[in-house]
């Protein structure tokens, strides 16, 4: 119990979840979604001209605005656990694992709020860069907040955690997902591929900077990967975002570039169903779900990165109603095996934003290792980077690389950028997977070598500074994994859902990384080391903050929502 208003580490009461957490917790998330509505109100004062959001003033105020992200990502994230729980419990499935996950969650989380929640390692938000003054966050003073900050992420519930997490090491996940038994079937059935047929590999491959093998990738069009949420009617499978995130969650948890190897169908496939014409869809996704095809995403220019509207690749329509493409661009993952371009360009010259974009399918050839680009009008050269292996990512030029015409997506110039939009859910929604299977294998990693790693004469895993570091990975981890949940439920239902998406991939970013930094500092000297795999984790986590959408960018938008 608590003594002078703090519970001490070694008392055993708070080794155990806590007496009616479920209640406490129900009880906490209101005065969290008050402090929100109160933050909300007064970020949009600040950044409000004559009623509406003004984006000069949002970006004099980037710090609130960004801030008001993250609080928005963590109220969000505290109500996600919370019907997680209530779920498990009336299935009968909130064991003492769940409980100690849900309980050290809300601590931490509920107690960052209040303290300063962490953007970045140098950037803390506290509330007051809201607005928000002492009687405000005195909101935050209620008995179930004060219990569950006091009483929920202690050492004692940290150590029972690891305990229960070593006896039950044969569970995929740590803690029951609040899955279904079928998705539960399918993360079991690509657990063991990724087991068996990436985990013994990919480390090698990311010290070679090899490509994944061809076979991996045949394989994985045999089991559906490519075409998993393609409808049935143009050869896919037909099934729920959610089946996406358990996927892409496994296969990651293996190598971020075996689980990554679907994104590129995912956004493809989503561009083509939601713009394409319907001799477009009859063409390109039965090719696309049976892996018989694969497709590169390439948008971004080396002088413009996230601000795509920005971009100057152009597409000269000649007198066949055919398009000449020229100009540059970066960042393209796999784009030497890619069959197929989703490509943007302007096709009107007289704009500088992104009303004169349009999107192309633009066909080419797969090269080789000995000329990756064998296509008249691409050239292309590999850009080196830490980690993300395995696909390769490269620049290119385009010098007048003809598109046929019929090509154009939805057969209607200026509709480019709209069209990418409507992909950045789902794209989201799977970078936000990805994070949470880098995340878990940090985790693996790091909790065996803590087993098997003796100092001072007994286990790493035996320290409490070690085990507490095992432990908040695993809370988090489920943190990041029901948010992301939630966003593909949303976007299963036909809801708009880039809010949701946002925010978990968002958060998932971040609990990569941490999980990732943490396990290195597990390992000590040898996570430095090249031959362990902690290295490796730690490169491929660094990316999930940038890519699809950056950080900072992700919270804008989120802000924007907010606000809007």
């Amino acid at each position: 119990m608590p003594r002078n208003g703090q519970p001490m580490p070694d008392d055993p009461a708070q080794s155990t979840p806590l007496p009616d957490l479920l209640s406490l917790t129900a009880q906490a998330v209101t005065p969290a979604g008050a402090i929100l509505d109160t933050a909300i109100d007064r970020v949009r004062r600040v950044v409000s001209v004559k009623g509406r959001v003004s984006g000069a003033a949002l970006e004099r105020n980037q710090t609130a605005a960004h801030g008001l992200a993250w609080l928005a990502t963590y109220v969000e994230a505290l109500r996600q656990m919370q019907g997680w729980a209530e779920r498990l419990q009336a299935d009968g499935r909130f064991g003492e694992v769940e409980a100690l996950i849900h309980q050290i969650a809300f601590g931490e989380y509920l107690w960052q709020i209040y303290g300063g929640i962490p953007m970045s390692q140098g950037e803390i938000l506290r509330l007051q860069d809201l607005g928000l003054d002492q009687d405000d966050q005195r909101g935050l003073m209620l008995p179930a907040v004060m219990t569950l900050c006091q009483m929920g992420n202690t050492q004692g519930a940290r150590l029972r955690l690891v305990t229960l997490m070593q006896e039950q090491a044969a569970n995929i996940t740590v803690g029951a997902s609040g899955l279904d038994d079928a998705l539960e079937m399918i993360r079991a059935q690509f657990r063991r591929y990724a087991v068996e047929k990436v985990e013994p590999f990919a480390h090698d491959w990311h010290l070679k900077d090899a490509l994944i093998p061809m076979e991996v990738i045949k394989e994985l069009a045999e089991m559906g990967v490519f075409g998993l949420t393609i409808p049935e009617d143009y050869g896919g499978f037909g099934l729920s975002k959610a089946s996406m995130c358990v996927v892409s969650e496994e296969l990651s948890r293996g190598y971020i570039g075996v689980g990554s190897l679907g994104t590129r169908s995912e956004i493809a496939a989503e561009l083509i169903l939601a713009g394409g014409t319907a001799a477009q869809k009859e063409k390109w996704l039965p090719q696309l779900a049976s892996g018989a095809m694969l497709p590169a995403a390439v948008f971004t220019e080396p002088d413009t990165g996230s601000d795509l509207g920005a971009l100057r690749t152009r597409a000269v329509k000649d007198e066949n109603g055919d398009y000449s493409i020229t100009g540059s661009k970066t960042w393209i993952t796999h784009a030497a095996r890619a069959h197929v371009m989703t490509l943007l360009a302007r096709t009107d010259p007289a704009t500088t934003d992104y009303r004169g974009l349009s999107m192309f399918l633009a066909g080419k050839e797969p090269g080789t290792d000995a000329q990756p680009f064998p296509v008249n009008g691409i050239t292309g050269g590999e850009i080196e980077v830490l980690g993300y292996r395995g696909m390769k990512e490269y620049e290119l030029g385009f010098d007048n690389f003809l598109v046929k015409g019929e090509n154009l997506l939805g057969r209607e110039e200026g509709q480019g950028f709209r069209q990418l939009m409507e992909t950045f859910e789902s794209a989201r929604i799977q970078t936000a997977a990805r994070a949470i299977g880098v995340a878990q294998s940090a985790l693996d990693v790091s909790m065996q070598y803590a087993r098997d790693r003796t100092q001072f004469g007994k286990q790493l895993i035996a320290f409490p500074r070690v085990a507490s570091k095992l432990a908040m990975m695993a809370a988090e981890i489920m943190v990041a994994r029901q948010l992301t949940y939630f966003s593909a439920r949303e976007k299963d239902k036909g809801h708009r859902c880039d809010l949701e998406a946002g925010m978990a991939k968002l958060l998932g970013a971040r609990v990569a990384w941490a999980a990732a930094d943490n396990g290195l500092q597990i390992h000590g000297g040898n996570g430095f080391a090249l031959e362990y795999r902690i290295s490796r984790i730690l490169c491929d986590a660094r990316i999930l903050n940038i890519f699809e959408g950056a950080a900072e960018i992700q919270a804008q938008v989120i802000a924007r929502r907010i606000l809007g």
